[in-house]
C-alpha cells in the first residue's frame, strides 16, 4: 500500500499560482504598513516554554506545540507529572508575546517609541476544519511606548489604507475598551473574581444570543441579581436610528455612569481617524460587548468587520501590562492583526506591475547558450524569463503558461538568436 504523501492535518501545501497570489496580497500589506512608518522585524519559530505558558496568550496557550527536552531518560518521561514538565521550547501560537520577549531583548537599542511590523506563521494545535489551520500566517503591526492615543489613532489609519488597498470597500472596525467593560459589570454587581469568566461568556454574544449568554451565566453561579441587571441590559429596547461614532453614540450604548475619560478618549480616536482619511464620520462602530478573547487587553480593543462575511478580519487592542512581565516595569503597547488567511479568501488584486512575464519555448537542439544569452537580457531589462522546452501538444502548455502569468512567449529552434532585438515574442492570450 502507497504511504499517505498528503502534509500534517491542519497545514497546507501552495501550488506556483496560490503561493504568486498569496505573495502579492502580502506585498501590499507589507508596503502599507511600512508607508505608515512601521518596520518590519523578525522573531524566532521557536521561544522557551516557560514564556509561551506564562499566562500572557490567554486559551491560545493550550494550543501550543510543545517541543521535547533532548536527550529525555525513560524515568524522568515516566516521573513527569504533567506534559510541559518534559518541553522547554515551544513553536510561536501567535506573533505578540515573541514581540513582547523582543522589546525587552533590544529596548536599548530601539527607539523610545518603536513601531513593528511582523508577517509570519504561527501555529496552534487546533482540531482542523474548514478556515481553520495549525499553521497560519498573521500580518501584526504595533506600537510600543506610546502611552497616549496616538497610537490607537495611528494603528486605526494604517489598518483601514491597508484593507483599502487590497480592494475591499465598506470595511468598519468595531471599538470597545477594557475598561468600559469592566465598570459595567461593577455596575451590574458581578463580583471582581468573577469577571474574567463573566466576559469569555459574553464573548459568545454572537454565537449563543442573548438568551444563551444569559443561561450561561446563570449555569456559572455568579450573583443572580448582577445577572438580572445585565440581562435587563441586554434586552433593553433601542431604537434603530443611525448614530455616527461619536460621544452620543458611545453613551445610549452604555448604562449609565460609564468612565468619562474613556469615552472621551475613543470619542477623540474616531475624531483623528475621520480627519485622516478626509471624511465626516470615521468607520467605526461602537460596540458596547466587544471583548476579544485575550485577557492581557487593559483598553481600547478593535475587530475588523466586512459586511461579506459573518466573521471578523482582524483585530488587536492595547495590552500595557505584557512587556512589564518580562523587564519587571511597564512600557504600553498596542497592536493590530489582520487575518490573513480570511483576507486571501476575499481579495481579487490585479496582476503585479511590472515587466512582462517571458515563456522561451524551445526545442531540443537549440543552442543553450542563445537561451541563456536571451534570458539574462530579458531579466536585465526588468522581465521575467523562463525556459521551457517545447511539448507535443504546443496549445494545450501555451494555455499553461498563460494560466501561470506568462504574458508572451517565443518558439526557439537550432537557429536562436542570441540577440534580443532579433527575439520575436508574442502574446499570450
Amino acid at each position: 500500500m502507497a504511504s499517505q504523501v498528503n502534509p500534517p492535518r491542519g497545514m497546507r501545501d501552495f501550488l506556483p499560482a496560490e503561493k504568486a497570489r498569496r505573495q502579492r496580497i502580502l506585498s501590499v500589506i507589507m508596503e502599507s504598513y511600512r508607508s505608515h512608518g512601521f518596520d518590519e522585524i523578525e522573531t524566532p519559530v521557536m521561544e522557551d516554554s516557560s514564556r509561551l505558558n506564562a499566562g500572557l496568550g490567554g486559551d491560545n496557550e493550550k494550543l501550543a506545540f510543545g517541543v521535547l527536552k533532548r536527550g529525555l531518560t525513560r524515568d524522568e518521561l515516566q516521573a513527569a507529572e504533567q506534559p510541559l514538565d518534559l518541553v522547554d521550547l515551544g513553536l510561536r501560537f501567535d506573533l505578540t508575546v515573541p514581540l513582547a520577549r523582543f522589546y525587552a531583548t533590544h529596548r536599548a537599542e530601539l527607539p523610545n517609541v518603536f513601531r513593528s511590523i511582523q508577517i509570519a506563521p504561527v501555529w496552534r494545535a487546533e482540531r482542523p476544519q474548514k478556515g481553520r489551520y495549525r499553521q497560519f500566517v498573521q500580518c501584526d503591526i504595533d506600537i510600543i511606548g506610546e502611552p497616549g492615543i496616538q497610537a490607537e489613532a495611528e494603528l486605526l489609519v494604517a489598518s483601514l489604507a491597508t484593507v483599502d488597498a487590497l480592494g475591499l470597500a465598506d470595511a468598519t472596525i468595531r471599538v470597545n475598551d477594557r475598561r468600559l467593560l469592566i465598570g459595567m459589570l461593577a455596575g451590574f454587581g458581578f463580583a471582581p473574581e468573577h469577571h474574567d469568566g463573566v466576559l469569555i461568556t459574553i464573548d459568545k454574544l454572537d454565537k449563543l444570543g442573548p438568551e444563551g449568554v444569559i443561561a450561561e451565566l446563570a449555569e456559572r453561579g455568579v450573583d443572580p441579581d448582577a445577572v438580572g441587571a445585565f440581562q435587563a441590559f441586554l434586552t433593553r429596547p433601542q431604537t434603530r436610528e443611525f448614530l455616527p461614532f461619536g460621544e452620543r453614540a458611545i453613551r445610549r450604548a452604555l448604562p449609565d455612569g460609564a468612565d468619562a475619560s474613556v469615552i472621551a478618549d475613543l470619542v477623540a480616536i474616531g475624531e483623528a481617524v475621520a480627519a485622516a482619511r478626509g471624511e465626516e464620520f470615521a468607520p467605526l462602530v461602537f460596540d458596547p460587548f466587544l471583548v476579544r478573547g485575550m485577557g492581557y487587553y487593559t483598553g481600547p480593543i478593535f475587530e475588523l468587520a466586512h459586511p461579506s462575511v459573518p466573521y471578523s478580519l482582524g483585530g488587536g487592542g492595547r495590552y500595557d501590562g505584557m512587556i512589564g512581565r518580562f523587564l519587571g516595569s511597564e512600557v504600553p503597547a498596542t497592536g493590530f492583526s489582520l487575518g490573513f488567511e480570511r483576507l486571501v479568501d476575499l481579495v481579487e488584486l490585479p496582476t503585479a506591475s511590472g515587466g512582462a512575464a517571458v515563456a522561451l519555448v524551445h526545442d531540443a537542439d537549440a543552442p543553450l547558450a542563445a537561451l541563456l544569452t536571451l534570458q539574462s537580457a530579458l531579466v536585465a531589462r526588468g522581465d521575467r524569463a523562463r525556459l521551457v522546452r517545447r511539448a507535443k501538444n504546443t496549445k494545450l502548455q501555451l494555455e499553461n503558461l498563460a494560466e501561470q502569468g506568462f504574458t508572451s512567449f517565443a518558439f526557439l529552434g537550432a537557429d536562436a538568436p542570441s540577440e534580443l532585438d532579433a527575439l520575436e515574442l508574442r502574446p499570450l492570450d
